[in-house]
């Protein structure tokens, strides 16, 4: 039995560090890692499920062709190689006819080698923004000038911690581990979600507002906080930028209004303002989804703005939690900037597919249209908005490649698929966003069958097509002796983190810091905390202040569509999958079977439904049928299906949705997404 140290690279807040033994050359056992202080109570069910995924009979062993009658057959990889060096052959002279679409599925300095292919072959198109973060990052970036914050662990010294829009207990569990150490000690919780979660249990409050209206219950906490001089003064005076304006602002969103809009009690818009107004320090811990809608943007610089009022920044115990980018210091450009098209083009690349508008962005390319596609790491068909225009998209093009472990919905739409590798089959360096941790995703066994890793089939394509020496001298080589000297020359310039090092433990990122912000010099204009940002009107047309404007698709926005689909489709994550990844698995399907659509009895009574009946969720873009279950803990007025079924599961929400961006930072904002829910016949 050997023992290896390694870590988890898919796109989740724990990145966790944990051992693995391996027996006669198989995954045998994963156990917790203790030198990751973020992450020592070892891994989740989905970390654990690792044991079937790698050696799952559905896993995908070798190349495979589409045929004639739409299935797949198995073909060699010399006739797969062959196949798509003509397609790329054919194509050369119009290499912005190819579409190379890479998500987020797993992470690692690895995955770059992807762009340098395409940018050698000569030209490609790709997307800009991203699915999953963007109006946040952005709105921290221009309030706080970077996205970083408190070591996770600190979390335990708050005596405040406000969870707004974030299910820690599900989505981000390792952090509820410090949430208990703050309340152990007196600690205070409070939650903001539409949905009574697994976290709401251990709060104090929960509050539900409306989906979209995050903004305007920040806008009237702060009314209160300036109105009974909850301010510390002090350190706005030093240390804000744009208070007297915010202060106008916000003495005309009295509790009452914010209470009117997000319907809630308006005690409960009190008790949040008395409790972040006197207790300290306090931190609030921000989720992903509230920041998916048309006005997510300027709602989180609200939420962020009642911690500049309140002095909670840059101390133990306090400040905003939504991204640590401290380990991202392989790139060039960080996010949410890397994200954003170029402000010129440079021959090469054509940055001009939105990811949020990803099936509409395709179809309408032009000069040159789109032929070709090449998918990694990524299964935009389900998981990407408006599911039937991408699968349309998609269907249009001569000739798609997707490399992947399993055969997801948009892997079923490929001409050519090609196995791709497991963690445990090709070693790497990956960061994190939540924890402060370099670490070496460790080779632990061989890829079965004939999986080969992604580098050497761009390795094998480059020859083919005739690619300089040059380019192929840059990429690691074949052997793990080759890969890890390659990583070690990216870790050059980080004297303190050394590969034989990593191979035992993680290490603290270069520059990290216990308490984000500590010096109090932030990185922006005014060299404060901005709340009022001229960039923000600039760059995207936004009010300089954190204003209050309704989500794009609202019931409160008179149209015929928000009379005839008047709830609000909620597609949050779950503990069950990482998006559309996990849920084939058996172990997982164990407690997971199928997608059920939650709704409050009070909204399935009137519709007729009862609990476990099959109902169609459905607007003019698209439909589901699933499982009714009925839930007294969600907001009446809305639905609730967690994203990341496959449409052969017959669960894709994104049939739903809209292709269409959030307020800043080139997000999607996918949930702003009315609709109708009735029994199926």
């Amino acid at each position: 039995m050997e023992t290896y140290t390694t870590a988890c690279p898919r796109n989740c807040y724990s990145t966790c560090t944990f051992r693995v033994q391996v027996e006669d050359g198989r995954l045998h056992r994963i156990e917790a890692h203790p030198d990751n202080q973020a992450t020592a109570g070892g891994p989740c069910l989905k970390g654990l499920s690792y044991l079937e995924r790698v050696r799952s009979p559905e896993r995908i062993l070798h190349p495979l062709r589409r045929t004639a009658a739409g299935d797949f057959a198995r073909i060699t990889w010399d006739e797969a190689l062959d196949e798509i060096t003509a397609r790329l052959t054919e194509l050369r002279s119009e290499p912005r006819s190819i579409l190379y679409y890479a998500a987020s599925g797993t992470k690692g300095l690895l995955n770059g080698v992807g762009a340098s292919f395409w940018r050698a072959y000569g030209g490609y198109t790709t997307t800009y923004g991203d699915l999953c973060w963007p109006a946040g990052l952005e709105a921290t970036r221009l309030s706080l000038g970077a996205n970083l914050h408190n070591a996770p662990w600190d979390l335990k010294n708050a005596r405040l911690t406000v969870l707004w829009g974030k299910n820690s207990a599900e989505t981000n569990l390792h952090q509820m581990r410090f949430v208990e150490e703050s309340i152990r000690s007196g600690g205070r919780l409070i939650v903001v979600d539409p949905r009574r979660t697994e976290t709401a249990e251990r709060a104090e409050l929960l509050i539900q507002p409306r989906p979209g209206t995050d903004g305007a219950l920040a806008l009237g906490v702060a009314h209160l906080l300036v109105r009974n001089g909850w301010i510390d003064e002090g350190f706005v005076e030093r240390h804000v930028h744009g208070y007297e304006e915010y202060r106008q602002l916000v003495l005309g969103f009295p509790p009452e209004k914010s209470a009117e809009i997000c319907e809630v009690p308006r005690d409960h818009v009190e008790r949040l303002a008395e409790a972040l107004g006197t207790v300290e320090p306090a931190t609030i811990a921000a989720g992903f989804g509230m920041q998916r809608y048309t006005n997510s943007g300027q709602a989180m610089r609200a939420i962020l703005a009642l911690l500049a009022l309140t002095g909670n920044v840059g101390r133990p115990g306090a400040g905003w939690q939504f991204a640590n980018l401290r380990t991202a210091i392989f790139d060039a450009v960080r996010d949410p900037i890397a994200f954003y098209p170029p402000a010129e083009d440079d021959g090469v690349a054509r940055v001009s597919i939105s990811t949020a508008r990803l099936g509409r962005d395709m179809l309408a390319a032009a000069d040159p249209a789109l032929r070709m596609a090449w998918v990694e790491r990524g299964n935009p068909i389900p998981q990407n908005p408006e599911t039937g225009t991408v699968l349309e998209a998609f269907q249009r093009l001569d000739f798609r490649v997707v490399v992947d472990q399993f055969l997801t919905d948009t892997a079923r739409e490929a001409d050519v698929v090609l196995p791709a590798k497991t963690m445990f089959e090709q070693t790497d360096v990956i960061g994190a966003y939540w924890h402060p941790y370099i670490q070496l995703r460790q080779k632990v066994i061989e890829p079965p069958g004939e999986v080969r890793p992604e580098t050497e089939i761009y390795r094998a394509l480059a020859e083919r097509l005739g690619f300089p020496a040059t380019f192929l001298s840059s990429l690691p080589g074949p052997s793990d002796a080759e890969v890890e000297g390659w990583l070690r020359q990216r870790l050059a310039p980080f004297p303190e983190l050394d590969l034989e090092r990593l191979h035992e433990a993680p290490a603290l990122a270069p520059g990290h810091q216990e308490v984000a912000f500590a010096d109090l010099d932030f990185p922006t204009p005014s060299g404060k905390i901005e709340l009022l940002s001229r960039e923000a009107a600039e760059r995207w047309g936004v009010g300089e202040l954190p204003d209050y404007d309704e989500p794009e698709e609202s019931v409160r926005r008179p149209s015929p569509e928000s009379q005839r689909y008047p709830l609000y489709l909620m597609t949050p994550n779950t503990k069950n999958r990482i998006h559309s990844q996990f849920n084939n698995l058996s172990v997982i399907r164990r407690i997971s079977p199928q997608p059920l659509a939650a709704l409050h009895p009070d909204d399935a009574r009137r519709r007729g439904v009862g609990d476990g009946d099959r109902v169609r969720i459905h607007n003019d873009r698209g439909e589901i049928t699933i499982a009714a279950r009925l839930d007294y803990g969600i907001k009446p007025g809305t639905v609730s299906v967690t994203n990341g079924w496959w449409i052969t599961d017959g669960g894709a929400v994104n049939f739903c949705s809209l292709g269409r961006e959030t307020d800043i930072g080139h997000g999607a904002a996918f949930h702003d997404n009315l609709v109708e829910v009735e029994r199926a016949s």
